[in-house]
């Protein structure tokens, strides 16, 4: 069973995705004429100060926070050891070059979810790629909708929602600190569903609190690293570049790697970290409070350039220049490693913290995302069913055995980003006219606030 799982794996994460994957984001840069580039100051400005003048459950900053809570998880501590180990250092390149695509991708997401969001019949937002294929690409395409929002449901369910997550807590609290597996399992069931029972506004109210304290505890001690072993910085980044268009040799425990293995290691596992063109994050931009669309596509961008272009371009540098890339340490063991070379008394214990927090947060947004996939195909009436039978699957999930679990994830993952992606592709004129529409606007006010302000300067002179 688990060798075909592998097989149908590697078959669905093959080229075909991979090249639409960084095709769309390609295709969507060179549409917006590097929109991720030109406007990225206005989007980090937007973050803590948008508006927030439109009709919608959460703030922009709660929606980001919602759907950071899911992207931001094991993936930024396990995934890029695991792509560096099998693809080498070329493989952050790789990685770094996915999010920078999938910077415009995100964008564009976002921006779909707002325009094409509905009202669900509690009188709250619902929105995602299942509306904006069925109602930006028409009728014809629901197939594909629905096949967005079952996937949607059985990677919240049985993938990356659950069981890879509480299964990270459980081990790192026992590990570590010598908590029993049960008393884990309890505490976070417990926590899961005071949380998650509330719904959108209650998982946004305490990711707005807990991303920005692990993000921003996780990113001191990463530069701490960096500062430590500064000495070694330049010739890592060296290595990034020259073994993403080279083969990188084999060197202590590192088996070596050709282009195309740095390449796919990079692309998929930066994919799975930012879930730009999975199509998951903008489920909880369509919550947002804004009456401009593409002003939560700005928003969502942010997403990507802090999960990725951030945090994994520091857990990366940080995993070469102590060194423990070429070692026989894999997955968390090797971030685990890097920051215990750095601060041999409280490293390991730190990354421990983090991976927690980082879980904890993963479940909490893939509960909601799942919650709107079930409200799109069976209406308000499957949300309460489907929250208890979450919270029950978050109870066992300490006791599963992941290895199937892992790749049926991949799988479903896959089967989400496909009709997105075609999704995306053919909705990017209407993504091309929203942000003109949008940039007109804010360029106009601009103009307007400049002859105010010079009416005024006149006026007292």
């Amino acid at each position: 069973m688990i060798g075909i799982l592998d097989k149908i794996d590697s078959w669905v994460w093959g080229p075909p995705l991979l090249i639409l994957v960084m095709g769309t984001g390609l295709w969507l840069t060179i549409r917006l004429n590097l929109l991720q580039v030109l406007r990225l100051p206005l989007a980090l400005k937007l973050i803590g100060k948008s508006p927030n003048d439109g009709s919608g459950d959460v703030s922009s900053f709660g929606a980001l926070s919602t759907a950071l809570a899911a992207t931001v998880g094991t993936g930024n501590i396990v995934g890029v050891a695991t792509a560096i180990k099998l693809g080498g250092p070329g493989a952050l390149f790789w990685m770094l070059a996915a999010a920078f695509l999938g910077m415009a991708t995100k964008y564009s997401e976002g921006l779909l979810a707002v325009k094409y969001r509905t009202l669900d019949k509690n009188g709250q937002y619902s929105g995602g790629p299942m509306y904006y294929i069925e109602k930006g690409l028409g009728p014809r395409f629901r197939p594909l909708a629905i096949m967005f929002a079952a996937s949607g449901i059985l990677v919240a369910l049985f993938g990356i929602g659950t069981f890879p997550q509480v299964n990270a807590i459980v081990s790192a609290t026992e590990s570590s600190f010598g908590v029993p597996v049960v008393v884990t399992a309890l505490i976070l069931t417990v926590l899961t569903a005071i949380v998650t029972i509330g719904g959108i506004k209650s998982i946004a109210q305490v990711s707005t609190k807990v991303v920005p304290f692990m993000s921003g505890l996780y990113v001191i001690a990463c530069l701490g690293v960096l500062i430590i072993y500064a000495e070694e910085l330049p010739h890592a980044i060296s290595l990034v570049f020259t073994s993403a268009f080279s083969t990188t040799a084999a060197t202590g425990g590192f088996l070596g790697a050709t282009i195309m293995l740095a390449m796919r290691s990079g692309v998929a596992r930066g994919i799975f970290s930012n879930e730009s063109g999975l199509g998951s994050a903008p489920i909880a931009a369509a919550a947002a409070k804004t009456k401009w669309s593409a002003e939560q596509g700005l928003v969502s961008m942010t997403g990507t350039f802090i999960d990725t272009i951030i945090i994994c371009n520091l857990t990366g540098l940080m995993l070469l220049v102590t060194g423990v890339w070429n070692g026989d340490s894999e997955g968390a063991l090797m971030t685990q490693e890097a920051f215990a070379t750095a601060f041999p008394a409280f490293g390991a214990g730190l990354v421990t913290i983090c991976l927690i927090l980082f879980a904890f947060t993963t479940i909490l947004g893939w509960n909601y995302y799942g919650e709107r996939c079930v409200e799109y195909l069976v209406g308000v009436k499957g949300i309460k069913p489907y929250r208890y039978l979450f919270i029950a699957l978050v109870a066992g999930g300490a006791f599963i055995k992941l290895e199937a679990v892992w790749l049926l994830a991949d799988i479903f993952n896959a089967l989400m980003a496909f009709p997105n992606l075609i999704a995306l592709l053919g909705l990017s004129g209407v993504v091309v006219q929203e942000t003109r529409v949008y940039m007109a606007a804010v360029h106009g006010k601009k103009k307007s606030q400049k002859a105010l302000n010079t009416s005024i300067d006149a006026k007292y002179k």
